[in-house]
């Protein structure tokens, strides 16, 4: 029978705690705005449905159509921050891009769209653009740190 007495948190005898730490710190490293990848995800998921929630499905038919589209890219853009961050770091810039779209569209896309239709995508743009730039200002320090 294995002796399960020792105490399972201390790991400083074990062979190949060096190289231990140092795949734990690289792999950190490429989660440093780990707070950020989730709300993306949630952003994008409310956008695809917000015309569903806000009422104006039949109303304005190319508003739904746009903020479905916008809605499932910037969920796909949440997923990737979680599954492969260091790469879709890039994609930044894109990101804060769609914010300022979803901003415009309900004056560009629904010709006469009311209070609900422009105050939904007014703020969730608004949150899209940040979470955008958040993670460019990540991007931009971390490239400063490296050279």
């Amino acid at each position: 029978m294995a002796d399960v007495s020792r105490a399972r948190g201390d790991i400083t005898g074990h062979p190949d705690v060096s190289e231990m730490r140092e795949r734990y710190a690289r792999m950190m490293d490429a989660r440093d705005v780990v707070f950020l990848d989730g709300p993306v995800l949630l952003a994008g998921l409310y956008f695809a449905i917000s015309p569903w929630v806000v009422h104006f499905s039949g109303t304005s038919p190319n508003l739904m159509v746009n903020n479905l589209i916008l809605g499932i890219t910037i969920a796909l853009l949440g997923l990737g921050l979680t599954t492969a961050p260091r790469r879709m770091y890039s994609l930044c810039w894109a990101m804060s891009a769609i914010g300022v779209w979803m901003i415009i569209s309900p004056w560009v896309v629904a010709r006469g769209a009311d209070a609900g239709m422009i105050a939904n995508n007014v703020v969730v743009g608004a949150i899209t653009c940040l979470f955008g730039l958040i993670a460019a200002g990540m991007v931009m320090r971390k490239g400063r740190e490296t050279t």
